[in-house]
């Protein structure tokens, strides 16, 4: 007989598993399990995420309408992404843009790759009537410093002739002047908050080229000739605008996008998760449950420092709610997950008969671990 269920909803709030699961989707697989093992109980879905790829999708499933728009993708032939609306703000998703998965044949562009779709998207939000733009980082494929984004907003990086300098950190080292323009009046009134989980630096051996430029194909030589643009940029910027934000943790985000976005649009930057939880109305939802079940593609030390699920775990702690974890794959030992504030874990790998099935079986086995989940917390 299956256990009867008390008082009290169960909130499913999982990331994406990269590669297998979209947030949503987990979601639903999740919560089919626990209304299996325990009929009658509420199960609310919400997909989160922490500021990457995936952001677009969580605030479409919390009920933002989604607003195609057809943009520059990160070689600058068009591609369609969209941004996620509702009332007076908009969600914008830098990867949906400018993301690795964007690059033509998954060919990558180290110096020539950029950011140009990023501000397209954010100047379609302003023209929506957006107030507040949250603009979540991760998985870009350029390291361009956010030059592409704020051409596309209108400022004009010239070389020593007065031209336009072409997309692409690469092209960064002939920068002879900037010419802010019109952009500052454009976001004249709009709050620019930039979701971010990573602290690196524009530049240095913690910065964007050196620490995220070879996942984007950048090799020795490009480093280099990356590291020189990016200095480069950030001198002139310092010139024009009288603010040196180079060191700030997150300016090396998403190949400085970050930094762009603090220096010459007026940013501010959050923890990516934290300002997710709060655009999703994650503490309402919360709000009288028994439980709170999140996971992501690997429950590993990354985890532990600001990615979503224990990010969850801490606001569902704030909220006095037991908190359990479905993965893909568990790296954490029981004596840290537990010390991340999670009542139980578990990993599809443990419920796959076969080497694989947590990849090939996902979806299935998502809701098997709810199911299970749902019988060992949720009893009388």
């Amino acid at each position: 007989m299956p256990p009867t269920p008390r008082q009290g909803h169960v909130v499913v709030a999982p990331d994406k598993f990269k590669g297998t699961l979209e947030g949503a989707e987990a979601a639903a697989r999740i919560a089919a399990g626990i209304r299996r093992a325990a009929p009658g109980t509420e199960v609310r879905e919400l997909p989160v995420a922490d500021g990457g790829e995936g952001t677009l999708a969580a605030a479409l499933a919390a009920g933002f309408t989604r607003v195609p728009a057809k943009v520059a993708g990160p070689t600058g032939l068009p591609v369609d992404a969209a941004l996620a609306v509702s009332g007076d703000t908009a969600v914008v998703e830098l990867a949906q843009a400018s993301g690795l998965a964007r690059l033509p044949g998954g060919r990558t562009a180290p110096l020539a790759a950029g950011s140009y779709g990023v501000g397209q998207l954010i100047g379609r939000a302003v023209s929506l009537g957006a107030k507040r733009i949250v603009l979540g980082l991760g998985g870009s494929a350029c390291t361009d410093g956010g030059a592409g984004m704020v051409q596309a907003l209108g400022v004009r990086l010239l070389d020593a002739d007065g031209t336009e300098l072409p997309p692409g950190g690469g092209a960064l080292r002939r920068l002879d002047r900037i010419d802010p323009g019109r952009s500052a009046e454009l976001l004249t009134g709009v709050e620019l908050v930039v979701a971010c989980d990573v602290d690196n630096p524009l530049l240095g051996p913690r910065g964007a080229a050196a620490v995220y430029g070879p996942q984007k194909g950048a090799d020795a030589d490009d480093l280099v000739v990356l590291e020189e643009g990016l200095t480069r940029f950030a001198d002139q910027v310092a010139a024009v605008t009288g603010r040196d934000v180079r060191e700030a943790p997150g300016a090396g985000a998403a190949g400085g996008v970050g930094f762009a976005a603090l220096a010459l649009l007026g940013a501010t930057m959050r923890p990516g998760i934290e300002l997710l939880l709060e655009l999703l109305g994650f503490d309402e939802a919360v709000r009288g449950a028994r439980l709170v079940v999140t996971g992501e593609g690997c429950l590993d030390a990354q985890t532990l420092h600001g990615k979503a699920p224990a990010g969850v775990a801490a606001a569902a702690a704030r909220a006095g709610v037991r908190v359990a974890a479905v993965a893909g794959r568990l790296e954490l030992s029981e004596p840290e997950w537990r010390a991340a504030g999670f009542a139980a874990a578990l990993a599809l790998t443990d419920l796959a008969e076969h080497p694989g099935d947590s990849l090939t079986r996902a979806a299935e086995l998502a809701e098997a671990a709810g199911e299970r989940l749902a019988g060992e917390l949720l009893r009388g």
